[in-house]
């Protein structure tokens, strides 16, 4: 099984119906790695599929067809392994870019919580889009709306500012962890691939910290 064809199904909608509110479910590959969040309408199709199997499940909301009541997944792992490209590159948000960045401007260190009056975080393209630059995780960093503003439509070195570290396309599931849009049962599969080491590196806090909930 490919991981492009895994992907299509992962981006698949769904004709059956949830009672009760959205719930999204944590996909991991046959080896237990996980792979990235999905919204459990989705989840169930691979299950359908026979491509993959229920590990935990939503107590209380299920998928209902005219034929069948199937259970809520919020942890499913593939039957078979598939092997993930290196370099799959994932959608850019201010979310995950901020979270990335360590919630601080990337020009003048100052993090969120430093910021005064009406200056907030920002995205900022690198190399301007007017001039070529694109949406990569390369060519984004964070920025405060001052140095934003003093940069505008230039590059860095242009208006004297210097990037604090080399942008990077970051690891999808340390991010998800980073900002906690997980649920506890979610996050034991997380612990129990990467470690609590690992994850207290990647997000600076403990491994026990409460968790969000993805709506």
């Amino acid at each position: 099984m490919q991981w492009q064809v895994i992907a299509a199904y992962l981006r698949t909608e769904q004709l059956l119906e949830l009672s009760g509110d959205v719930v999204s479910c944590l996909a991991l590959n046959a080896s237990f790695e996980p792979l990235t969040i999905v919204p459990a309408r989705r989840a169930v199709r691979l299950v359908l599929d026979g491509k993959a199997e229920i590990l935990e499940k939503d107590s209380g909301k299920d998928f209902r067809s005219e034929r069948r009541v199937i259970p809520c997944p919020t942890v499913i792992r593939l039957i078979r392994y598939v092997h993930v490209p290196q370099r799959f590159k994932r959608q850019v948000t201010n979310t995950f870019l901020f979270a990335r960045d360590g919630y601080s401007c990337q020009y003048c260190g100052r993090r969120k919580s430093d910021l005064k009056g009406r200056q907030f975080l920002t995205r900022d393209h690198i190399k301007p889009l007017s001039r070529g630059g694109d949406n990569s995780w390369e060519n984004v960093v964070t920025s405060c709306s001052s140095c934003n503003n003093r940069k505008a439509d230039r590059l860095p070195l242009e208006v004297g500012l210097r990037l604090r570290t080399e942008p990077r396309e970051p690891n999808y599931v340390h991010l998800v962890w980073v900002v906690r849009k997980v649920t506890q049962t979610q996050a034991k599969y997380i612990r129990m691939f990467y470690g609590d080491r690992t994850l207290r590196r990647v997000s600076g806090r403990g491994a026990d910290d409460p968790l969000e909930i993805i709506s």
